[in-house]
């Protein structure tokens, strides 16, 4: 079993801690995405996971074999991770299979050997995984940028890893290209058992491609979950917004809803790191998805694509008075749209709606919300 657990995990250079009392937990077989602006300790977390750092202190546990621990730091080679960097580093002098026939032999065999071992079933194996066995004799130079991340996957593959480590793989490669190449990758870790961990810079490939992801900021892990529970449940406003379009509105927490400039509307109340929960009365932070929020014409009997459900909240909160607002600009990009609107008192907001609910710029509106929203104790 490859369960990957790092524990209390803290790096640092000579300028002071890059990372602090990291903890990570990635099951057998699950790909784990990070996330997090430049400079949060990503590639750090990722070399010091490889062996390529030394911890400070803490622990790092790859199935049953601890890696990195008070006075243990075992070597990169005897760690059994694979390594598929950004810009794949396949050897230019080495065929497509010879590439791969090199990962078998850990980084400790010869350009023959790896000419050698281009014949044997278990390279013909990989890449009939990869989908690459009639390019099977192709220099690297030949290929396309997917093709060369592909070889690099298999290579990374070949030693019979515990754990593969992605390092913004995907980065140079157009968008259709670089959708197919993820779901390709997810399929192949899921085939093969193997566990993985990807750094990524995109938020949507994080919680498109991943079974966990975990969100860092100065050196910390702020929350780490599935997909849908750091989507939908942010465990800051922060988090929120680095994971998706946020609306931010201030309140005032009632009971089970806080009033805020569009109404009152039903409220969850998250607990900060502290463990805190907004009290009643409390100011507080509304998130609200810019999808949560239904958009009507001001002079339509009804919403497009909002259930009846939905036109009756429409209407109940249009009768507050708080919600009559104007379409100020349109984002269109196909299969959905954002719409930019000014509401009374100068409040301005982002609403994602359907094709086929775009309505034009300066068009007058209602608002409504979709649910409830989260609210949360001002951050400091």
């Amino acid at each position: 079993m490859s369960r990957l657990e790092v524990r209390d995990l803290t790096v640092g250079y000579e300028g002071g801690p890059v990372l602090h009392a990291v903890d990570v937990e990635v099951p057998h077989g699950e790909l784990l995405a990070i996330v997090g602006p430049s400079g949060c300790g990503k590639t750090t977390l990722l070399r010091t996971i490889a062996g390529l750092l030394r911890a400070q202190s803490g622990e790092i546990r790859i199935g049953q074999r601890m890696v990195t621990t008070h006075g243990i730091h075992l070597a990169p080679e005897k760690r059994r991770i694979g390594w598929v960097p950004q810009d794949a580093a396949l050897f230019p002098h080495l065929t497509v299979a010879e590439n791969v026939a090199f990962g078998m032999l850990a980084g400790r065999g010869s350009a023959r050997a790896a000419r050698r071992a281009a014949k044997s079933d278990e390279v013909r194996r990989l890449l009939d995984l990869v989908d690459l066995a009639p390019l099977a004799h192709r220099a690297p130079g030949q290929l396309s940028g997917g093709q060369a991340q592909r070889v690099a996957l298999a290579r990374a593959l070949a030693a019979g890893p515990e754990l593969v480590l992605l390092d913004e793989p995907f980065g140079a490669l157009d968008p259709m290209l670089r959708a197919d190449l993820r779901a390709a990758v997810r399929e192949l870790l899921r085939a093969e058992g193997v566990t993985g961990i990807l750094v990524t810079h995109d938020q949507a490939e994080a919680l498109s491609v991943a079974d966990r992801v975990a969100v860092m900021r100065g050196g910390e892990v702020l929350q780490l979950g599935t997909p849908e529970e750091v989507y939908r449940t942010p465990a800051t406003p922060w988090v929120a917004g680095f994971v998706g379009d946020a609306v931010f509105l201030p309140g005032v927490l009632h009971g089970d809803e806080v009033a805020t400039a569009i109404g009152r509307l039903r409220a969850v109340p998250v607990a900060d790191a502290a463990g805190l929960v907004p009290e009643d009365g409390a100011d507080v932070t509304v998130l609200v998805r810019p999808e949560e929020l239904r958009v009507v014409r001001a002079d339509a009997a009804s919403v497009a694509d909002a259930t009846a459900a939905h036109r009756a909240d429409a209407d109940r909160r249009a009768d507050d008075g708080a919600l009559d607002g104007i379409v100020t600009d349109v984002e269109y990009t196909g299969h959905d749209a954002m719409l930019a609107l000014a509401l009374a008192d100068g409040v301005r907001l982002r609403a994602r709606v359907t094709a086929s609910g775009v309505v034009p710029r300066g068009t007058d509106v209602r608002v409504s919300v979709d649910g409830s929203v989260l609210a949360y104790r001002p951050e400091a």
